[in-house]
């Protein structure tokens, strides 16, 4: 039962970082582990049915994963109803990192390193800027700061940064932690009297690195803790590496001195990922998956659709791949959109058909109104088939409506269309450049 204990609290850590703060409060915090969950069968509690039936629908193949990746012989994970049973509930330890004491080394994340982080110009100052300061000898800038939004690649960076500095220094000690880790550590040492306790055990290792550093703004007490911690690192020559969700003169609720010191350093943001960067990140974790095959057009489509984060992409990509295990199908486009059917319409942009026939008519220099008209020259006919394989695609318009957009053409003309033109991809290297071209401009 401990390891599965354990295991909980790893998932929800996971939970906590991928869903955002404010989807984990208020329907994922709630879950608790049952007694009687053994390493084969886990068993989730949720105080209300309309909570246990939305966690079911959104989070029961996450929840299977997460745990299979902890403990590869957990066969199910049920989520149940908890209202009658309240005695039921197994006590686990927080869901964050701990501190690790002075002089033992934190769990770092071995899929986060520096080679497995895909690089462009959107974040190459920031991990650039964490590899240097893994580098042995004196820090070339004290504090490093990092910032973006969710999901972007900060977290990925510190745990690449922390295993990086420990392999280049053996005897050297490290922390990584949460600020919300980091309030709840120093509330406890004031209520236990033991604050030197607390300080020894921070400010003894060569590197700090607080993660998530927002959570703290407006908690004066605990800033006035940090400050002094900064000071320290920063006087002594210690390094100093914290993230957040914005630039230090943008935090909610911080003391302009603080903010002014976290900004002394070098402060590295880190862009939304674009299109080809999101493409790149796929690959790469293909990459690590030498037995999957999955078609070009099925990794255009997630990276296309999928834009509000990395974390969200990669999610997707699990989700995909585990259906596919699971259900023993081949990864295919139609495969894909049926599996990831809700995901794709969430994050996907709204673009109309009006939209893509102005696209293609401009890319083939033709005019809009011969899309829709009964012309059926080569050069009117093919712009026409590719504008309906993209309103197929990019859209969620059905096949009679794509049709009555192109001159009240039957939804049978329209499948042709999209049939010839996967068909025309994978043998016809201009067709294939001008229907990706036409997709990033879209998406864009």
């Amino acid at each position: 039962m401990e390891a599965v204990s354990k295991a909980w609290t790893h998932v929800r850590g996971n939970l906590r970082r991928s869903a955002g703060q404010r989807l984990f409060d208020q329907w994922l915090k709630p879950v608790v582990l049952i007694k009687g969950s053994t390493g084969e069968a886990v068993r989730l509690g949720l105080p209300s049915a309309f909570m246990t039936q939305w966690v079911k629908n959104h989070y029961s193949e996450r929840l299977l994963l997460e745990f299979r990746a902890v403990l590869p012989e957990v066969l199910s994970v049920t989520i149940e109803t908890m209202a009658d049973e309240p005695k039921q509930v197994l006590k686990v330890e927080p869901e964050i990192v701990p501190v690790a004491a002075a002089g033992e080394r934190p769990a770092f994340d071995p899929r986060f390193s520096f080679e497995r982080f895909v690089v462009d110009s959107t974040n190459r100052v920031a991990f650039n800027a964490a590899k240097a300061v893994a580098q042995p000898g004196m820090p070339q800038f004290n504090p490093l700061y990092l910032h973006a939004g969710t999901g972007q690649g900060k977290t990925h960076l510190m745990h690449a940064l922390g295993q990086a500095f420990l392999e280049a220094n053996p005897e050297a000690t490290a922390i990584y932690v949460t600020a919300e880790r980091f309030m709840f550590e120093f509330v406890q040492a004031l209520r236990n009297k033991d604050t030197h306790a607390f300080k020894t055990r921070l400010r003894s290792v060569d590197l700090l690195m607080i993660d998530d550093l927002q959570f703290i703004g407006g908690k004066d007490a605990t800033q006035e803790e940090f400050f002094h911690t900064v000071n320290e690192f920063m006087s002594s020559g210690k390094r100093l590496v914290v993230a957040a969700d914005r630039a230090p003169q943008a935090l909610e609720g911080f003391e302009p001195r603080l903010a002014g010191r976290l900004g002394s350093g070098l402060v590295a943001d880190i862009k939304p990922a674009e299109l080809e960067l999101r493409r790149a990140i796929v690959a790469r974790k293909l990459q690590d998956m030498p037995a999957v095959d999955m078609p070009d057009e099925v990794i255009d489509l997630l990276a296309a659709r999928i834009t509000s984060n990395v974390r969200e992409l990669e999610g997707a990509l699990n989700r995909l791949l585990a259906y596919a295990n699971l259900s023993n199908e081949t990864v295919t486009i139609d495969f894909a959109v049926a599996t990831l059917g809700e995901v794709l319409r969430s994050a996907q942009r709204r673009i109309t058909i009006d939209e893509i026939q102005r696209a293609v008519s401009s890319h083939f220099e033709v005019k809009q109104i011969d899309l829709i008209s009964e012309r059926r020259a080569v050069a009117i006919a093919r712009p026409r088939q590719i504008a309906m394989y993209l309103a197929k695609r990019l859209t969620t318009r059905s096949l009679p409506e794509i049709g009555r957009k192109f001159g009240n053409r039957d939804h049978s003309t329209v499948i042709h269309a999209v049939k010839r033109i996967e068909e025309l991809r994978g043998k016809d290297v201009e067709i294939d450049g001008a229907v990706r071209a036409l997709m990033r401009s879209l998406e864009g």
